[in-house]
């Protein structure tokens, strides 16, 4: 007769792993999707008055604002398409891939000779930016230790704001017509982000795939000599590894469920986590693209900013995005989830309306209006990242992916398309009252984001994924 499966060690044993070398190169590696998209995002804003000119592509504002509309619909559109194949096919393949697809349409960019061919291009470097999305954040989750995932996951989608940083610093030089003529610079700017995706693809090719995902597919020797590996990696730059929790994982099934099921247990077994998902998801990307993208055209409309000077006042903007998650982050596996989540978008929400209502009365200029926003933004990015973390973290691993692409489908597409549009046209008006209503609107979705995420069922943080979300095929031991 034979023994029934007596499980699998493996996520107690990644989980009990302490912080390495080992560790920081897969989050490097992993983490640059983000850079990558601060990096578009931010030269997208940089960028947008020049190509308002009649010497380079002679966009409208409202083109401008389209343009970013469809780079975020080719995020929703990838998001989707390759969070299901991240399930059915593994991770590592899928962030491969993606930063390839990414990696020659930003390169594309660059040869652009109007607004449709650039549009396109856009649309076409948000269907790898999005794709990364759902594979990267399932392999971050999966490899990095319980105790460390949530300030580990703020940190890495942090890093949007170092693309975001070097978006800006590119654009200083680039955009300098004592240096490039102005057709040059913004087209080498573009460039740029296609030589980063190639080295990072380098990197990339020695992160393993997921242990766990391999485990849930009924690959159990190849998980193991995987998680072998990482051992003596660690062991060898940290000494002796101290034991691992109890409790073992065996798996009925090496299926991947489908979209009925999937759908099944967002609706009836987690409506609760579902709701508060959507809701952070939503109001981030709103908030986040609606003011981001049109960014560079509020300094030079309202504030008479030169366009070449643009990135100067998104350097200190983005600072105060990138030390936000890091510095927060650490809190959310401390004091919790729930109550940090609720804090941080609450925080940014009233921070928001306030300085809306700042605007609107003529009591800014370009710097006092750039220290405001930093500030902001501080709390916003971290409360942004946790949307991130929440979705890749409170759903089972057999659905972890799709569950990402839907959930960022779901809230980019609703806020992060109509937002970039509808600001653009508020800039085109020129009227200050008009755009203070729209910073309005998103302070409010923000702060009732924050209320709903008190409805948070789960208290994830130092947990284990399997005791967030039970897979869907497998009984503990």
């Amino acid at each position: 007769m034979p023994c029934a499966d007596p499980g699998s060690d493996i996520p107690a044993r990644l989980d009990r792993l302490p912080w390495s070398r080992w560790h920081w190169r897969m989050v490097g590696a992993l983490g640059a999707a983000w850079v990558f998209d601060g990096l578009e995002v931010t030269l997208a804003g940089s960028l947008g008055a020049v190509l308002t000119r009649p010497g380079t592509l002679g966009l409208t504002a409202a083109q401008i604002g389209a343009a970013g509309s469809l780079y975020v619909a080719g995020a929703v559109l990838g998001a989707l398409l390759f969070g299901r194949m991240a399930d059915r096919l593994g991770r590592k393949r899928l962030f491969l891939a993606t930063l390839a697809i990414y990696m020659t349409a930003t390169l594309a960019t660059a040869f652009s000779p109007n607004f449709i061919y650039f549009a396109t291009c856009r649309w076409a470097t948000g269907l790898g930016i999005g794709g990364e999305y759902a594979a990267i954040n399932s392999a971050i989750d999966e490899l990095v230790p319980a105790r460390v995932r949530g300030r580990v996951n703020l940190a890495v989608n942090g890093c949007f704001w170092l693309g975001a940083a070097l978006g800006a610093g590119l654009s200083l030089p680039l955009l300098d017509e004592r240096l490039l003529p102005p057709d040059l610079g913004w087209r080498l700017a573009f460039g740029a982000g296609a030589v980063l995706a190639l080295a990072i693809l380098r990197v990339r090719r020695d992160v393993p795939e997921s242990p766990r995902w391999l485990l849930a597919r009924g690959r159990a020797a190849q998980a193991e000599r995987i998680v072998q590996d990482i051992e003596a990696q660690v062991r060898r730059e940290r000494g002796s590894l101290p034991p691992a929790a109890a409790g073992r994982i065996a798996y009925r099934s090496a299926r991947t469920p489908g979209l009925r099921e999937v759908a099944h247990v967002l609706v009836r077994t987690y409506p609760a986590r579902s709701g508060v998902c959507l809701a952070l998801m939503l109001a981030q990307a709103f908030f986040y693209n609606a003011i981001f993208f049109t960014y560079a055209l509020v300094l030079t409309r309202f504030y008479g900013v030169p366009d070449a000077e643009a990135g100067w006042y998104i350097l200190p903007f983005a600072l105060g995005n990138v030390l936000g998650p890091w510095l927060l982050g650490p809190l959310f596996d401390l004091v919790g989830r729930r109550k940090m989540i609720c804090a941080t978008y609450l925080s940014a929400g009233i921070g928001l309306a306030l300085t809306a209502a700042a605007f609107q009365a003529g009591w800014l200029d370009a710097r006092t209006q750039t220290l405001c926003w930093s500030a902001i933004f501080f709390v916003a990015s971290a409360a942004a990242s946790s949307a991130y973390l929440t979705v890749s973290e409170v759903f089972p691993i057999e659905m972890r992916g799709v569950a990402i692409a839907l959930f960022y489908a779901a809230g980019t597409g609703i806020g992060g398309f109509a937002g970039p549009a509808l600001y653009g046209w508020l800039i085109d008006s020129g009227q200050r009252d008009g755009l203070a209503l729209g910073y309005a609107l998103a302070a409010a979705l923000m702060a009732g984001a924050g209320l709903v995420a008190l409805r948070l069922p789960v208290n994830a943080e130092r947990r284990a994924l399997e005791a967030v979300a039970p897979p869907l095929n497998a009984d503990g031991r």
